[in-house]
């Protein structure tokens, strides 16, 4: 019998594995810019956990979530994006406490699981990069988190960008809505898709996030949410706007955008890339938005957030043409049996100094040895045989140029990184 994985999942083989460390550490480096440090949550969690936050009518929690019953009849579920995991950490830690600053700001990284059809960087299981910050209800941050997102994928090498913004406004607002909605989709029940005639009674909202196209010919009507605005949140939006024309960000509105989550309020963005790897129009990589009231759910209190996600396969898309070279900075060679023993000890103990080293294993002829040398692109090959194991030294050869000198190892023992930039420095200046 042969086994494979399972449909929706990816092997990240070497080769492709540096590449996804470049997008991390880009990652990393971008996000503590902002000053936002690192979160590690548990890959499953309580369902109820996504149920209460994401929305019990959301096609994550109703079709896609990967639920189970574990051996103590508790119902968990792999965790379908990392929001809801974030806000209870915040709230079982007690991290809002006094002797926290305020935002309070995390990002992780790392496996969410979907049930949903694969397609190209989009699968089953996927991986997410996201930031949260916890504590401040300013319009200002929700301007900086997505100058946060355009800087990650300007970084990333994206091109081509767009913004779009939404708000979906206050309670007051939502609640005003909620009932246009409602007053306008009735009439047209009996033509919704079955999925939205059950939510037209329970979230009418979510009808407009429908994929059906019977269903978005319908809404193309519906009433827009930016016409039942109270005076606070038409205020917060609008100070969104002038946050982001401060900071050059170019953006458009779309008021019929309203992401796939419950929990969401105010502000809404995505970032999307018309990049030809794509395959045509604009392909969203990085979406978020405020979600004021998801930690009071989760049992913490009053306490406003706001944040985004980027699927690090869709930004993995973008970097497709990239490659990441692989440097070796020694190979040691063995030509007699008897140096096996010394080019262990050498190779242990430069990688002691932080240089990464390979050597034979196959007991393979000189000729053979230096091959592989060249194949892992090493920049210098020692060579050991009798002479240099009865003199203490070792043969050394800059593959660069080609040309070969003789080095102590007590030397090499002592501070390879002189004996490598000696040889390596004086070779580029030649």
């Amino acid at each position: 019998m042969s086994y494979q994985r399972p449909k929706g999942t990816a092997d990240i083989l070497p080769g492709q594995s540096e590449l996804w460390q470049r997008v991390e550490a880009i990652a990393r480096t971008v996000m503590t810019r902002y000053r936002y440090r690192e979160v590690r949550t548990p890959l499953f969690e309580n369902m109820e956990v996504f149920a209460r936050t994401s929305g019990e009518t959301s096609d994550i929690v109703t079709k896609e979530m990967y639920n189970f019953e574990d051996k103590g009849g508790r119902m968990m579920a792999l965790r379908p994006e990392g929001t809801a995991g974030v806000a209870r950490a915040y709230v079982e830690n007690k991290l809002y406490g006094p002797e926290f600053a305020k935002p309070y700001k995390v990002f992780y990284m790392g496996s969410m699981f979907r049930y949903e059809r694969p397609q190209s960087g989009r699968q089953r299981e996927f991986h997410q990069v996201g930031v949260e910050a916890f504590g401040v209800d300013s319009p200002a941050l929700d301007a900086e988190v997505i100058a946060l997102g355009v800087d990650l994928l300007t970084a990333l090498g994206a091109r081509s960008l767009k913004v779009a913004i939404n708000t979906l406004g206050d309670p007051t607002s939502r609640q005003s809505y909620h009932q246009a909605l409602i007053d306008y989709l009735t009439p047209f029940a009996d033509q919704l898709s079955a999925d939205s005639q059950v939510r037209l009674t329970r979230n009418p909202l979510r009808v407009l996030d429908s994929k059906d196209k019977g269903d978005q010919a319908i809404v193309a009507n519906a009433p827009k949410i930016l016409d039942y605005l109270t005076p606070n949140a038409a205020a917060h939006f609008a100070t969104v706007q002038a946050q982001l024309d401060a900071l050059g960000i170019a953006y458009e509105i779309d008021p019929d955008m309203v992401r796939g989550l419950d929990y969401y309020n105010h502000t809404i963005f995505e970032v999307m890339s018309d990049d030809p790897v794509f395959g045509g129009g604009f392909t969203t990589i990085l979406g978020g938005g405020r979600y004021n009231g998801l930690v009071e759910e989760l049992g913490g209190p009053e306490t406003p957030g706001v944040g985004f996600g980027m699927g690090i396969e869709r930004a993995m898309l973008l970097m497709q043409d990239q490659t990441v070279a692989d440097r070796l900075p020694v190979y040691i060679v063995t030509i007699s049996a008897d140096a096996a023993a010394t080019a262990a000890r050498l190779a242990h103990e430069i990688r002691l100094q932080g240089y990464p080293v390979d050597l034979d294993y196959q007991g393979r002829k000189a000729k053979a040895q230096f091959k592989a040398a060249n194949k892992a692109n090493a920049e210098l090959v020692m060579t050991l045989g009798e002479t240099e194991l009865a003199e203490g030294v070792v043969t050394v050869k800059n593959m660069a140029t080609g040309e070969q000198q003789q080095v102590q190892q007590a030397a090499i023992a002592g501070s390879f990184k002189q004996v490598y930039t000696e040889l390596t420095e004086a070779a580029q200046h030649e």
